[in-house]
């Protein structure tokens, strides 16, 4: 009897805890110019918002990067061989990951690993019911730091880290580099690398994307301060703050911010925060790339690039990279 999707699984946890949310934001707000970390955009609501982000008409790194693995998916599963343990980094719905396991070759195991314990739960519960026979290990960690991996029933021939999105453009290439080698000492030796990169392109389609019609982009900023009053107790009036989002091409790369409309003080956890009319939180960077520029970051880190591939706008690019050996 097949086993309910509730048994299928069990999360190991390292989930943030509210004293690091607490950290993060104290530090952040208190900085000059101030800032709040982009990961903590995705608890519930955040991830909930993220989705609709996706279905958005401006919004094309989604259907781009569809469109690469639903194309060479093939190519890229070939390559990895048989065997594999896929460990997938801010896995989300794994709706792009579906394309690599239905060509993987006997998947040794399947570990989303995810900031959000709901969501890590919501998605496994799905991938259990479409993948019975996949052992699923799911992680609930920030990956930003060394974390451990599960130890699957099958020993894997490789281990392969697959990093959808462009979630690897919110680092500055000096954060990078050390992410990267995170990535390598939790891949090992024959350890190979699948990632996703947003590509450089016309300023005018990267702001649209940012800066969407139906203000979806708007809310999923906005929530980022909503998170901070429903854990954090604090008192944001989320109606004094706007989104503005913008490309910033000396750096290559999209900023997104929450600027105050007016002069106003705000409470977090007991400390006052004080804003002056017109300054801003930046809550993310997006880098762009091309594929050369970001095989040189990753040759420091300890990878090597073997392949890669684009959509047909050459909007979005998918790298395949490896562990340098000894």
């Amino acid at each position: 009897m097949e086993p309910s999707s509730q048994e299928a699984f069990e999360i190991l946890d390292f989930e943030p805890q509210p004293s690091d949310l607490l950290e993060d934001a104290l530090t952040g707000l208190s900085s000059n110019p101030k800032s709040l970390p982009s990961k903590y955009f995705y608890d519930r609501r955040g991830s909930q918002i993220f989705e609709q982000i996706c279905e958005l008409p401006e919004y094309y790194p989604t259907r781009s990067e569809l469109e690469v693995m639903r194309e060479h998916s093939g190519s890229i599963a070939e390559r990895l061989g048989p065997g594999c343990m896929v460990v997938e980094l801010g896995s989300g719905s794994s709706l792009k990951t579906r394309c690599l396991l239905d060509k993987l070759k006997a998947p040794a195991a399947y570990v989303p690993v995810d900031i959000s314990s709901n969501a890590l739960r919501q998605s496994c519960t799905r991938l259990h019911e479409e993948y019975p026979r996949l052992e699923l290990l799911p992680v609930c960690v920030d990956f930003t730091k060394p974390f451990p991996l599960p130890t699957p029933s099958v020993e894997p021939r490789r281990n392969v880290i697959y990093f959808p999105g462009s979630t690897i453009g919110n680092f500055t290439p000096k954060q990078v580099i050390p992410l990267l080698e995170i990535m390598v000492s939790v891949l090992g030796e024959g350890g190979a690398l699948v990632l996703g990169i947003d590509l450089k392109k016309d300023p005018r389609v990267l702001h649209r994307a940012y800066n969407d019609a139906c203000g979806v982009t708007a809310a999923f900023n906005l929530n980022l301060l909503a998170r901070l009053n429903r854990e954090l107790g604090a008192d944001f009036q989320l109606d004094c703050f706007r989104h503005y989002a913008f490309y910033n091409p000396p750096q290559s790369r999209i900023e997104m911010h929450l600027v105050s409309t007016r002069e106003q003080s705000v409470t977090v956890q007991g400390e006052r925060i004080h804003f002056g009319r017109g300054e801003s939180i930046r809550t993310e960077y997006s880098y762009k790339y091309d594929p050369a520029s970001f095989a040189e970051l990753a040759r420091d880190a300890g990878f090597r690039l073997v392949a890669h591939w684009t959509d047909r706008h050459q909007y979005f690019g998918v790298l395949q990279l490896e562990v340098i050996g000894d």
